[in-house]
């Protein structure tokens, strides 16, 4: 069913209401930090939030149920911030988010991006043989995490799904991320020991799944964190928000070392607007060769003394690789 338009004065209204919900947050805010220590701050890392509400860890890794000022921007799940504690027991305000290594964000419905997580350090692409997978969309995620300048992973879930003719193809297919620098990992729930590999990469990383529909990333989570319910629970209890915390944005310490960010919101994220140099700049075997083309307004399709063209001739670039770059290329403002 088709959404319905909202009519400019009902747009009015609901900004009228949300404005009004703002500032009552930030009298309360404002309030709880009238009555705190102005000595007492803290340093806190965002483990979700709902709404106005936040549940941040402390140094000692107890969850601090917060409020936070309006001025400081828009926090979110993985943030480093400074609070202090308020008079209420077991409550807290945040004041500062502290700076961030790296912000994944996707644009709303007026357009204006806006931050989803916050200190990701690697993007784990998760494939798998159904849906096929699909090199096309793999790029856009590697674009992005260049762009945002993170690492990033491949991982191909299910591969007990495969026989060994089709691993050999899956391994030629994908031997060019490998060669670049991304590491290619074949995972399965299925067999003891099956997601070693990895957990092995998720170690000292504080990591976010992304991939297709259908490809087992709930069931990757839900294997990586055993005591999941466990964890919901604990900060249901901490936020007050019951239920709401299972839609919300959330980090979780892994068992086995490393971090790992749960977002709906994010699990088939793509990048958004981006300039054709930045496009580029997101295909890492490229960086040797810009700039040496004949033409400097070379499109590296069909011009004479086109570097990178040369580069697939001599092996250094995947001909697929260049491919997906053109047709991203050729649909800048269609796709982002």
């Amino acid at each position: 069913m088709a959404k319905r338009r909202l009519s400019q004065r009902q747009k009015e209204r609901i900004q009228a209401i949300q404005e009004r919900r703002r500032q009552k947050m930030e009298l309360r805010a404002q309030a709880a930090l009238e009555e705190s220590d102005d000595e007492q701050l803290e340093e806190g890392l965002v483990i979700t939030r709902h709404g106005q509400n936040l549940v941040v860890a402390d140094q000692q890794g107890r969850y601090i149920h917060c409020l936070f000022r309006q001025n400081i921007g828009h926090v979110v799940c993985g943030d480093r911030v400074v609070w202090q504690p308020t008079t209420e027991d077991g409550q807290g305000v945040v004041t500062a988010i502290m700076e961030r290594q790296s912000a994944l964000v996707r644009p709303n419905f007026s357009g204006e991006e806006k931050p989803l997580a916050a200190n990701i350090s690697q993007l784990v692409i998760v494939i798998a043989p159904e849906p096929a997978p699909s090199q096309y969309l793999v790029d856009q995620y590697l674009v992005a995490a260049e762009n945002i300048g993170i690492k990033a992973m491949i991982a191909l879930n299910k591969s007990d799904l495969f026989d060994e003719t089709a691993l050999r193809q899956f391994e030629r297919d994908y031997s060019h991320y490998s060669s670049t620098g991304y590491p290619v990992i074949k995972i399965s729930a299925k067999y003891e020991h099956g997601l070693d590999p990895l957990i092995e990469h998720l170690k000292d990383e504080t990591n976010i799944l992304v991939g297709q529909s259908g490809v087992g990333k709930s069931s990757l989570i839900n294997a990586l964190l055993p005591e999941l319910d466990l964890l919901t629970g604990k900060l249901s209890e901490a936020s007050g928000l019951g239920c709401h915390t299972t839609s919300a944005t959330t980090l979780y310490d892994l068992p086995h070392g490393g971090q790992l960010i749960d977002s709906p919101g994010v699990r088939s994220f793509r990048f958004g607007s981006i300039s054709k140099q930045e496009l580029e700049l997101g295909f890492k075997e490229f960086a040797p060769f810009l700039g040496s083309c004949k033409f400097s307004n070379c499109a590296h399709k069909q011009e004479p003394g086109c570097s990178l063209r040369q580069a697939v001739e001599t092996g250094e670039i995947s001909i697929q690789r260049l491919d997906n770059f053109l047709h991203m290329a050729d649909n800048l403002q269609k796709i982002f």
